[in-house]
């Protein structure tokens, strides 16, 4: 039996509220286009979705980009937001669609958006861009996407007066402030080629506007294309002097395997940004997957189907989560039709929503986020408990191409109300089918917590289990013949995740307090490359 190692967690998320649900069928929570997961189990009940209201504060961020180049029709998602229990939601600004007249600035439609997300419980955070036709008239699009302010004295002096006027207008509702999107890529750094030096000066002309204007204002920095490319350009931000302007730092980690080299990744992240900055935290602001192929964007290329896209999401979500980063976003609420670029629409779609784009109507992976935002919001906290594995055995008579290696095998611990839930999949890559194995557990509790009946969930099709071969020996359980799939499965204890309380949020339900630690994990044993 292998063992997998991991160092001590200090911090957590922060907060309050409840968790799940009675055994009992819940109504209008069916699922779509995904096979029964038959796991030889008795089913107990379902995850009870919870509404952003009822969740006090969360890490867990939803994409709301795109509407300052009017992508999608907001009102038709309000209501799906409503039930997915998110408390989050990146939104970009919009300089072209506010300012249409030199000196002169509508944000009627900034504010429906703004209004309606905080009236369903989920706080805003602003992407401070694009560019203004205005100012930069060779931009293509309307839109100016990517169109950076530095050319001319003109343009410099509008983008400040843009972001007064934006920081006034909003320093009641919104406090955590984002400057420009992956300024590392050429795509959103137009027309010059990217250049750390000139995202630095747009940095330190921009963060003093808004902190004079929202006191209590967080800057995040970064927004930053993929790592470990951007790391050599972060260094030389930092070399200048980002760090005295910014409070965060955040990154789109784009990959078709999610956990990818992601933990040493990011722990040369943390650790390049402690050698500037003490205690400085890391936000994955940006990353998605597509649900079928033929569109455009990040891991377009590739052949995903729903059910794809939903397992990707589940392992993202919990890749981040599992190494405390601070808050997660997934990319995009809905499928984004005619995408557009710098250059102008490309005429495709896409497909990286969790609502289809022509339809609104909800995808598995919209179920599959609604199951980990009832679970894993701030009364939610990553620990540190013993979990090992045997060797894995694939079905009988089943062809595969590849066979589970119990050092693999990714895990985590978290603590909810005193209680373990644990969290375990198989970083398969998934363009290619993989067999379903059988594992043997060993799992640790002692003292940390309560596990006194084992249960399974499964955040796919939000379905709970009994576990029939659980066995205890002191502190520890061993659970025989437990499924071992593409995707994370939860082992919770009963009384908890099938308790079905939930309480109101207290306080204000927009207020955001995410603290997060500044130490990572090693969680997979062997990294999948």
């Amino acid at each position: 039996m292998s063992s997998i190692s991991r160092r001590s967690f200090v911090k957590s998320i922060a907060g309050a509220t409840a968790l799940v649900q009675s055994p009992i069928a819940l109504e209008g929570f069916a699922q779509t286009h995904l096979p029964a997961a038959n796991f030889d189990l008795s089913p107990l009940g379902k995850i009870k979705p919870r509404p952003s209201l009822s969740i006090a504060a969360s890490p867990l961020s939803v994409g709301f980009e795109t509407l300052d180049r009017k992508m999608f029709d907001p009102e038709q998602t309000y209501p799906h937001l409503a039930e997915l229990g998110a408390k989050w939601a990146r939104v970009q600004s919009g300089w072209a669609r506010t300012e249409r007249t030199k000196g002169e600035y509508d944000f009627s439609w900034l504010d429906e958006v703004v209004d309606s997300l905080r009236k369903i419980g989920i706080q805003p955070w602003f992407n401070l861009g694009y560019g203004n036709r205005l100012y930069t008239p060779q931009a293509p699009h309307e839109s100016a996407v990517g169109w950076v302010p530095l050319g001319h004295d003109e343009a410099r002096k509008a983008w400040l007066n843009y972001v007064r006027k934006t920081a006034e207008h909003y320093r009641s509702r919104v406090q955590h402030w984002e400057i420009w999107n992956e300024p590392n890529i050429p795509g959103f750094w137009q027309p010059n080629k990217p250049k750390a030096d000139d995202y630095v000066e747009l940095v330190k002309m921009t963060a003093p506007e808004i902190r004079k204007r929202v006191p209590e204002a967080v800057i995040i920095g970064g927004a930053f294309a993929s790592i470990p490319q951007v790391l050599d350009y972060l260094e030389r931000c930092m070399t200048l002097g980002m760090g005295e302007c910014v409070d965060k730092v955040s990154y789109h980690p784009y990959r078709p395997i999610p956990e990818a080299n992601y933990e040493t990744e990011v722990r040369a992240l943390r650790g390049l940004l402690a050698r500037y900055k003490a205690g400085i935290e890391i936000w994955q602001g940006e990353n998605g997957c597509p649900s079928q192929s033929g569109g455009t964007g990040a891991l377009a290329d590739l052949n995903w189907n729903e059910e794809r896209q939903a397992k990707w999401l589940l392992r993202r979500s919990l890749s981040d989560l599992r190494l405390n980063v601070e808050l997660t976003s997934y990319f995009h609420t809905v499928d984004l039709v005619n995408y557009v670029w710098a250059t102008g629409q490309s005429g495709k779609t896409n497909f990286k929503g969790l609502l289809r784009g022509n339809t609104y109507t909800r995808k598995p992976s919209y179920y599959a986020y609604q199951s980990l935002c009832a679970l894993f919001d701030s009364e939610t906290k990553r620990t540190d408990l013993l979990v090992s594995f045997s060797k894995p055995i694939a079905e009988a008579g089943k062809g595969h191409d590849e066979v589970a290696n119990p050092q693999t095998i990714c895990s985590a611990s978290f603590l909810r109300h005193g209680h373990p839930l644990y969290a375990y999949w198989y970083p398969a890559d998934l363009q290619k089918d993989f067999p379903r194995h059988q594992v043997r557990l060993l799992l640790w509790s002692g003292q940390a917590g309560q596990l006194s009946n084992p249960v399974l969930a499964n955040p796919l099709i939000g379905k709970i289990y009994r576990i029939d071969r659980a066995k205890r020996s002191g502190g520890f359980w061993t659970l025989d013949s437990m499924p071992l799939v593409d995707y994370p499965l939860l082992i919770a204890d009963s009384d908890e995740i099938l308790r079905g309380t939930d309480s109101a949020a207290s306080g204000s339900e927009h207020r955001q307090k995410t603290l997060g630690p500044d130490r990572e994990s090693n969680l997979c044993a062997t990294a999948v490359s």
